[in-house]
């Protein structure tokens, strides 16, 4: 009989070929009714858990499907739903559903962020308006639905209590408390009704308990599962942490539940210190998730048997369960399609379904013995080993260089007081000067020109002359408007990080690495898979060419190292500050082409800096510490009279501030239209004493700005800000609006800048 036993946390919802996105999107576009999308998507559904039976998962979770987001799916479960979108009543609509998630014409959409540091985003519920009631029992549903239609006792997953409160918005720190007190009845009628049904286990995911908790946070954590195990005494709980090592682990590990899943990938040193500390108690299973569900580097499997045999001395071994470290959500479903891929890298990857199968072989090799499965554990160690022994690995001038990184140049020649009258005396710009943050709208011309030309059906040259026409056309409507900095669109790039891996050494792309980042849109992250190295200039060509049809400056674009890094599949061979600084040099030498040709404005946009904040606070420093040296081994070797500037969007900005000066930009542009006050308030008691735009409208809606809106918003920066140093500018790109409306919105806001600088001279004289 079988001793180790083996899980999954969750399955990538998107299916091998985005059935998921284009099925959603029909839906959304009227093209099928909501009969045929509730058919449609159960039928990727049961696929998924037929395939996860098929590769040997014996617990297989159910509920962790969506038709947008799980977080959407608790809320509204629990009624949760904003008053703008309408009546709850007993049974809510897929229309409010939908609309909580997206918006529609007289209701703002719910917030959208990141889920924990993943590249996920999720839909943040909104606690306070409604007192919570189950208005449908998802889990069970989906239980019952697996176990009718393909004979599967799932497990079903649900996010936790505490998770669920901390990621929530709406009340405040002192409502906490009476905010679970409201949820715990209803969590415990789920719990009922899914041991009433004959529910064996319950996945109960509490990825906040691996943040910083407060002693305070972890009494409400001991509250919840006390109050839980009395609603549902006979549901066996698994209590699933992931993404980094369980804080208080020795009083998680005395929690009323029946199993505890730790991460041994991500919180490997943590929780296996934590173990050998405080052992583990002899009333619980343990989930060890040693198969990497975030990363999509194949395991070298001989090495996590000798993980596994570690944890066995600590549990005995029929009380593991073999898991992936998290949901298998944040990786690609499976790398069957791959055919343009060097075998070297094809073979070093693993994606979902290649995850599971690694998990079947460690279970076979603990049950039957290694030598049941030697060939695959061979196959395993020869394809890790190969890659890192690859000559896409032994690149030793990018190694020796980051290396040797405390002789580089990591700091500009002079102060920003100093550099920026240089820049003044040069530039001569305007009080309050106006620019965009990059990127014009993408016509379906462009789209259709990208992909003619990708396709072979265009020549080199044939592109090269729409893109100039493109931009041609932009630096005459930019002067219109009124712009006084310029920019040439990024008509010839797809997306900001894709273009720069493109053109790097050590990047490649994938054919069907998608993975889901919020509601239907599915991204396709580069591999960082050797070592990053500067081949030949990659954006002078467009940048000098739109420089040349005007007097204006325009600025040169280019996406930073810890975004470009943030944004991809990073090797794991060595550290990912290591991989940042490669990325580093290899942009300070496109800096250096672009100066050398005669632009002396650069943007550095790092609008996912703040993503990679480690979980645990205690890390915070040396995280931001890393950044910040990887920003300024870019940009550190221009001269004085070069203006470096950089973007980066809003996101609880205040607890970086120091951060973000240390990054020594002499200007930075911050998407704030919707948070535009609060960050307004940081600035009063922080000094900002360089260059600073903040966002003076939302780009992500349709509607034109009106001046007065804008100057209002003027208004309220210009009092904490020195007007001296203020930029008036967009909140980002404007790649995905349209031209009239970007057109009139670039109006207004020049506009509002006249007005501004009328009134400042009026006081002036």
């Amino acid at each position: 009989m079988s001793t180790l036993f083996s899980a999954n946390l969750g399955y990538p919802r998107i299916g091998e070929n985005r059935e998921w996105k284009r099925v959603l999107e029909a839906f959304w576009g009227g093209k099928i009714e909501e009969s045929e999308l509730l058919e449609s998507t159960k039928k990727i559904r049961l696929s998924h858990l037929s395939i996860q039976r098929e590769l040997g998962i014996q617990s297989i979770p159910v509920n962790d499907f969506s038709l947008y987001d799980h977080m959407l799916d608790m809320s509204f479960m629990f009624g949760l739903i904003p008053e703008r979108f309408g009546s709850s009543g007993n049974e809510p609509t897929l229309e409010q559903y939908f609309a909580m998630a997206r918006g529609n014409s007289s209701a703002a959409a719910c917030e959208m962020t990141k889920w924990f540091n993943t590249n996920y985003h999720y839909i943040v519920p909104e606690l306070g308006q409604r007192q919570p009631i189950l208005t449908v029992n998802r889990p069970l549903q989906a239980y019952l639905e697996a176990k009718q239609e393909l004979g599967i006792e799932g497990r079903p997953v649900i996010v936790g209590p505490y998770t669920f409160v901390k990621l929530s918005k709406g009340y405040q720190p002192e409502e906490t408390d009476s905010i679970i007190k409201q949820l715990i009845p209803v969590y415990g009628q789920v719990l009922r009704e899914l041991q009433d049904a004959g529910v064996k286990w319950v996945q109960i995911d509490e990825p906040s308990l691996v943040t910083t908790m407060s002693d305070q946070d972890m009494e409400r954590v001991e509250h919840i599962y006390a109050a839980l195990r009395q609603e549902a005494p006979s549901l066996n709980l698994m209590l699933q942490t992931y993404f980094d090592a369980v804080e208080h682990y020795e009083r998680v590990a005395a929690l009323p539940v029946d199993g505890i899943g730790l991460d041994f990938v991500y919180g490997r040193s943590g929780n296996l210190k934590a173990l050998e500390q405080f052992g583990f108690p002899q009333d619980k299973v343990l989930g060890a998730g040693v198969i990497d569900g975030r990363g999509i580097w194949r395991a070298d499997l001989a090495g996590e048997l000798e993980l596994l045999e570690e944890i066995f001395q600590r549990v005995s071994q029929e009380r593991v369960i073999i898991q992936p470290s998290c949901s298998l959500l944040h990786v690609p479903v499976s790398k069957k399609g791959e055919q343009k891929l060097e075998p070297v890298l094809l073979e070093a990857l693993s994606f979902a379904q290649e995850k599971l199968y690694e998990i079947s072989v460690l279970k076979k090799a603990i049950d039957e013995g290694r030598d049941t499965v030697l060939d695959e554990l061979t196959a395993a160690q020869s394809a890790v080993s190969r890659l890192n022994q690859s000559t896409h690995r032994k690149k030793i001038h990018v190694q020796q260089r980051v290396k040797n990184r405390s002789k580089e140049k990591s700091s500009r020649d002079s102060a920003f007081e100093i550099r920026s009258a240089q820049q003044q005396e040069k530039w001569k710009l305007p009080l309050l000067p106006t620019t965009t943050i990059g990127s014009f709208p993408q016509t379906t011309e462009v789209r259709k020109a990208r992909q003619s030309w990708r396709k072979g059906e265009w020549s080199a040259e044939r592109y090269q002359q729409f893109i100039q026409e493109e931009i041609s056309k932009w630096i005459v409507l930019q002067e219109k408007i009124g712009l006084d900095v310029l920019v040439h669109g990024e008509f010839e790039r797809t997306d900001m990080v894709e273009f720069f891996g493109e053109k790097l050494g050590g990047f490649a792309f994938t054919s069907g690495g998608w993975v889901q980042s919020y509601g239907s849109r599915c991204v396709k992250p580069p591999v960082i898979y050797g070592d990053v190295e500067f081949l030949e200039p990659m954006t002078t060509e467009e940048t000098v060419y739109a420089q040349s049809l005007t007097q204006k400056p325009v600025k040169g674009m280019l996406t930073g190292p810890l975004t470009i890094l943030n944004w991809s599949f990073v090797r794991n061979d060595i550290p990912r500050e290591e991989t940042a600084f490669q990325i580093a040099f290899a942009l300070r030498e496109e800096i250096e082409a672009l100066e050398q040709a005669g632009i002396e404005m650069i943007q550095v946009d790092e609008p996912a800096l703040r993503e990679g904040l480690p979980l645990k606070k205690s890390r915070h420093q040396f995280y931001l510490d890393q950044a910040v040296l990887a920003f300024k081994l870019s940009t550190s070797t221009v001269r004085d009279t070069t203006q470096i500037h950089t973007h980066m969007c809003y996101c609880e900005f205040h607890d970086i501030i120091d951060s973000i000066r240390a990054l020594d930009a002499d200007v930075i542009s911050i998407e704030t239209s919707r948070s535009h006050g609060e960050l307004v308030s940081h600035f009063e008691d922080h000094t900002y004493d360089l260059g600073i735009g903040l966002g003076m409208y939302d780009i992500h809606s349709p509607r034109v700005p009106s001046v007065e809106e804008m100057i209002s918003m003027m208004d309220r920066a210009l009092s904490v800000l020195d007007p001296k140093l203020f930029w008036i500018n967009p909140d980002c790109g404007l790649k995905t609006r349209g031209l009239e409306e970007t057109v009139a919105s670039l109006r207004n806001m020049v506009k509002a800048a006249e007005i501004y600088r009328e009134k400042f001279a009026a006081v002036s004289s």
